[in-house]
């Protein structure tokens, strides 16, 4: 299941390193972060429960950006 998500994040280095990051949680099949679009698309594995990941990959793209927002 793919999901679009809409984001703010500064910069477009910052949205390679929250691509880096969302793409390591457990239950993340891909993702891609669109610094000029302000979008993020989560494909995510089969049976991930996705609230849960979602907060993960949050929590993860705040370490890099700590002002980042993706609207769950």
């Amino acid at each position: 299941m793919k999901k679009t998500y809409e984001i703010e994040v500064d910069c477009a280095n910052c949205a390679q390193l929250m691509e880096q990051a969302a793409s390591k949680v457990e239950g993340v099949a891909s993702v891609v972060v669109n610094f000029m679009t302000q979008k993020m698309i989560v494909e995510f594995k089969e049976g991930a429960d996705v609230k849960t990941v979602m907060k993960q990959v949050l929590a993860d793209c705040k370490k890099v950006e700590p002002d980042c927002e993706i609207d769950l």
